[in-house]
């Protein structure tokens, strides 16, 4: 039993010293931009789980509204995101030349 509770011991010691370069890096995968895009895609999952749950009544969880979000919605996000000035063509209106 001591044993076991002297290695509780050690790792909590070996968890609180911290190694530079662990911050180094965690500060260098929160700004890059696979992380920022990472963080864009979820935020508009858990958007569209908030519609969804809303619009059907209950909670759709997750799950669900990630797998529905990436086969209805994903592609057309992605693109919009990488051609923002095409949100702002109006393709409903013919051409006035």
């Amino acid at each position: 039993m001591q044993k076991e509770n002297h290695h509780k011991g050690a790792s909590k010691l070996l968890m609180s010293q911290e190694d530079p370069t662990s911050n180094d890096q965690h500060d260098f995968v929160k700004r890059s931009s696979l992380y920022q895009e990472f963080l864009a895609e979820r935020e508009e999952i858990l958007r569209y789980k908030w519609l969804e749950s809303e619009r059907l009544g209950k909670d759709i969880g997750f799950e669900r509204a990630l797998l529905d979000w990436i086969r209805k919605h994903r592609d057309g996000w992605r693109s919009a995101r990488r051609n923002p000035e095409s949100d702002n063509v109006d393709t409903s209106k013919g051409s006035s030349a």
